[in-house]
This record gives structure tokens, C-alpha cells and sequence, in this order.
């Protein structure tokens, strides 16, 4: 009888046991699932506020380009763009080197990168020239903005930072940003009509083209493989110092012209792969006949 009464003891507390292991494991999965449905755990775990108030920032830098652009202040609106550039930039660093990343900030940033360089530099560079193309110029700011929301899309499925497929949202929009700016500097706050009739079409192939470039199937090396936390040789730090005072010699035009190599950098990289020397040597390996079999008579 004592024997039956500590088999039943045993078996409740070990059910008592597996009951706790399977409330605390369901606990833990609730509180390490990152997902958007669940307005509990957000109020539960609150928002990380440092690398989200960089957002904001970018955010705001892309609505101000386009409330500069409508008063005529092309300049500026160039300059926010180039601000939200930075700002983009600095919040996935501080987010990673806070350990404050989740997928709230993610969703965040997207959006913030959509209207700042998706928007944004469609809006700006529509104002300040395209618009006298008529349907022509919307047309190809529309191209624009369309591959911008497409190429986030897809960066947000893929999560790939090694390297990128199509151009970099910030990299095209720099490159609008850019070519304002270069054509805008100096005339201040001033209302100035960008070039028209063949002047204002290249600048709408340019456009239309940037916004192709960030769908195309073509790779990017990425800036996030720099690692700030390693070290560097100390002439890293000298040729960091150099790159700032080329950059100072002539921002407007020194920017662009990095912008521009950079956006060119992939398709040359694709051509190279289809048409360079080991991509010929593969062809000929292909075509050449085999060799004849001395054995064989």
C-alpha cells in the first residue's frame, strides 16, 4: 500500500515538472518572437529608442527635401536627401553595435528608406526639371520610385548584407541628389528651374535608369562588410583623412562622381564576369574538339 502511494507521489510531481518545463518554455518562445501581431509583447518590451530616433531623423530629412523642393529650395531638398543618406546609414550601425536590432526597427527603417529615397528624390528632381517633359517626366520619376519600393521589398525578404542585388536605394538617391545639387549650388535660397528640353530628357533616362539599376540582376558590394570594430593599420586612418580632403576640394562634384562610379561599379563587375578573359577561355575550353587518340588506329 505505502509503495503504490509513493508511485502515485512520484507520477504528480512529475507531471507537476513537465507542467512548469512546458509554461516556461512557451514564456521564453513568446518573449524571443519578433513579430509585429503581437501588440502584448510590445508593450510588454517597449521599442529601442536610440536607433529609431536615427530613423525619425532620415524620415524627416526625406518629408523636408520634398517640402524644400515645393518652395522652390532645390538646394536644400538636395542636402536633406544627402542627410537621410547618413542618418540611414548611421542607425543600422548603432543598432548593431548597441545590440538594439529588431524587427519593429527593421520595418521602421524600410519605410523611413521609401519615403526619403524612394519619394523623395522622384519628387525633388520631377520639381525642379521633369515636369516641363509633361507626361514624359512623370512617367520616368514614377519608373523610379516604383523600382525603390520593389528593391526594398526585396532586400527585406532576403536579409542579405554581404552583398547587394541592384542598387542600393541611398546610392540612387544620392545620384539624383547629386546632379541638384551640382547644378543648384551657389544660388541659395533662389527659385531655379532645372535644364529642359534635351537636357531635362537625359535627365529623365538618368532617372528612369537609376530606378532600373536597383531591380536589375546585377551585384553591389556592400558597405556593411566594414568592420569599425576591428582594427586598421594606421594608415587606414591617413588615407581616411586624404579621402576627406579630396571630398572638401569640391563636395558637390566629388560626391556625385563617387556616387556615379559606384552605380557603375555593378554593371561593369557583370561584364566582366560575361565577356572578361576567364569567361572566354571557359567558351573556348567549350567549343575546342577533343584531342585525338594516338592509341586509337
Amino acid at each position: 500500500m505505502r509503495d503504490e502511494q509513493d508511485s502515485h507521489d512520484e507520477l504528480a510531481r512529475q507531471r507537476r515538472e513537465d507542467a512548469a518545463d512546458s509554461e516556461r518554455d512557451a514564456d521564453e518562445t513568446f518573449v524571443s518572437h519578433e513579430s509585429l501581431d503581437e501588440p502584448d509583447r510590445l508593450r510588454r518590451r517597449g521599442i529601442y529608442l536610440l536607433p529609431n530616433l536615427i530613423t525619425t531623423g532620415a524620415l524627416f530629412s526625406g518629408f523636408f527635401a520634398i517640402v524644400a523642393a515645393m518652395h522652390g529650395n532645390f538646394e536644400t531638398a538636395a542636402l536633406a536627401i544627402l542627410v537621410a543618406l547618413v542618418l540611414d546609414a548611421a542607425d543600422g550601425r548603432v543598432a548593431r553595435l548597441t545590440r538594439t536590432e529588431s524587427a519593429f526597427g527593421a520595418e521602421y527603417d524600410s519605410l523611413s528608406d521609401m519615403v526619403a529615397f524612394g519619394v523623395a528624390p522622384a519628387l525633388v528632381v520631377f520639381a525642379w526639371s521633369l515636369q516641363s517633359l509633361g507626361q514624359f517626366g512623370w512617367v520616368a520619376t514614377f519608373i523610379y520610385m516604383a523600382c525603390a519600393a520593389l528593391r526594398l521589398a526585396r532586400f527585406n525578404m532576403r536579409h542579405d548584407n554581404s552583398s547587394f542585388t541592384g542598387l542600393a536605394s541611398p546610392a540612387a538617391a544620392a545620384i539624383i541628389a547629386g546632379v541638384v545639387w551640382v547644378a543648384s549650388a551657389g544660388q541659395g535660397q533662389e527659385l531655379s528651374a532645372g535644364p529642359e528640353g534635351f537636357g531635362a530628357v537625359l535627365l529623365a533616362l538618368l532617372t528612369a535608369g537609376l530606378g532600373l539599376l536597383m531591380v536589375a540582376p546585377v551585384r553591389y558590394w556592400s558597405p556593411k562588410l566594414i568592420n569599425f570594430k576591428a582594427r586598421a593599420p594606421f594608415m587606414a586612418l591617413v588615407a581616411v583623412v586624404l579621402g576627406y580632403a579630396v571630398v572638401m576640394i569640391d563636395p558637390p562634384r566629388v560626391l556625385l562622381t563617387l556616387f556615379l562610379l559606384y552605380a557603375l561599379s555593378g554593371p561593369a563587375q557583370w561584364l566582366w564576369a560575361r565577356f572578361g578573359p576567364a569567361r572566354a577561355e571557359d567558351t573556348a575550353a567549350e567549343t575546342e574538339p577533343p584531342a585525338a587518340d594516338d592509341d586509337i588506329r
